[in-house]
């Protein structure tokens, strides 16, 4: 792939007077909560152990720096979701969250029905304070429930037991309409028997929304150091076959390779990855992706908390880690990364929309891809067949040439 062009924070550089662009997509807002009480050895995201209370002031102070610098980035565009993710998002106190969503509000133009999707940890539920954080504008919850067995739990490194893992999801629904259980399989041990019992638990409390992932030992983690006993990969396939036939007879349909819906519960946030829209990224090790009328942007912020508050109170730019402009030559592949995820594809047409390339950019992909019977032939829609929804690895490596 072409080296990265990055530059000077603050600086927007123009890729020519020409637009490529006739239409901005829509726009999403990402915040990220980096604390969390413990650091699961799975976990590769920017999520550090809190060891005493939360700077809530500090945070939000920083929080409303980094927002207003990134304004003239998104001058005049509407929202169309939020999601506030972690780290734990959950522990911040009531009058915290209701503070920060003002804010949002302030500064930006959300949209009244705006999906509002905030993480949670069963360990750090709270009634109350549930139904305060809805109160403010909070209208998703996304649990992290994970698992309910218990030993499965220690050993994923979790500070919730199953009990608490139900008592939370009745939480949750009592306090917002909308409610996702993210769920692992293949965990250390685990039978195709207790897979099943995990996803009958889930499947009981009829939420509108399902995670179900397959645990993956990540890079620069606990687990890649010291690897634990996971199912092999016919076993793992078993229980990804489970889930499939499961949720579809229960009444989630799979939209993307780990998400499950009820009709009008798909994740609206998410969607906008998927479809290649944009999202501004606030926070410490927060990513965004910003199109103009002449290029297509990549941010990302400063990962340590600290260093992230420290500089973004400065208002020099210096908070922000990295900005590119996404080269032509990549656009093809990052579009079909994100769009083939879908299990429905993509229209043909949302291509040239999202990119301001034509399609003729990527048809000898396309035309390698369908040859392969990795990708449906119709012209008029980007979609995996069978067979590359089984190798999608496959199908997108197509597009990195």
């Amino acid at each position: 792939m072409p080296e990265a062009k990055t530059r000077k924070p603050g600086v927007i550089p123009r890729v020519g007077s020409k637009s490529v662009l006739t239409s901005l997509p829509p726009l999403s807002l990402y915040v990220h909560v980096p604390w969390c009480v413990r650091k699961c050895p799975y976990c590769d995201f920017n999520s550090h152990e809190l060891k005493n209370e939360i700077p809530e002031q500090e945070y939000l102070a920083a929080l409303q720096a980094d927002l207003e610098q990134a304004l003239p980035l998104v001058w005049g565009r509407q929202v169309v979701s939020i999601f506030i993710g972690g780290g734990t998002p959950s522990l911040l106190s009531a009058r915290a969250m209701d503070a920060m969503l003002a804010m949002f509000r302030a500064c930006l133009n959300v949209l009244p029905d705006a999906e509002v999707t905030m993480e949670a940890n069963p360990g750090t539920v709270e009634a109350a304070r549930f139904a305060d954080y809805a109160a403010s504008g909070v209208n998703r919850i996304s649990l992290g429930v994970q698992s309910f067995d218990d030993q499965a739990l220690k050993a994923l490194g979790r500070i919730h037991d199953g009990r608490q893992a139900c008592d939370a999801i009745e939480i949750a629904q009592r306090s917002v309409a909308r409610v996702n259980l993210d769920l692992m399989y293949a965990l250390p041990g685990q039978s195709i028997d207790a897979c099943a019992e995990d996803l009958r638990q889930a499947m009981s409390f009829q939420t509108g929304h399902l995670s179900l992932y397959h645990l993956t030992l990540e890079p620069n983690t606990v687990f890649a150091k010291y690897p634990p006993a996971v199912p092999d990969d016919d076993t793992s396939a078993a229980m990804q076959d489970l889930i499939t036939q499961a949720t579809g007879a229960g009444g989630w349909e799979q939209y993307e390779v780990s998400a499950y819906a009820r009709a009008g519960q798909r994740c609206l946030h998410n969607l906008n990855y998927w479809e290649f829209g944009d999202y501004l990224g606030i926070g410490p090790g927060a990513h965004g992706k910003l199109s103009f009328h002449d290029k297509i942007m990549r941010q990302a912020k400063l990962k340590h908390p600290a260093s992230w508050m420290e500089k973004a109170v400065r208002r020099d730019g210096s908070h922000v880690a990295e900005e590119r402009v996404i080269a032509p030559e990549e656009l093809g592949f990052e579009f079909m990364l994100n769009a083939l995820r879908l299990k429905a594809g993509v229209a043909a047409g949302s291509f040239p929309e999202r990119t301001g390339l034509s399609v003729l950019a990527i048809t000898p992909a396309v035309k390698r891809a369908v040859a392969r019977g990795l990708l449906d032939p119709y012209p008029s829609r980007f979609q995996a067949t069978d067979l590359g929804w089984r190798f999608l690895n496959d199908l997108q490596a197509e597009f990195l040439e």
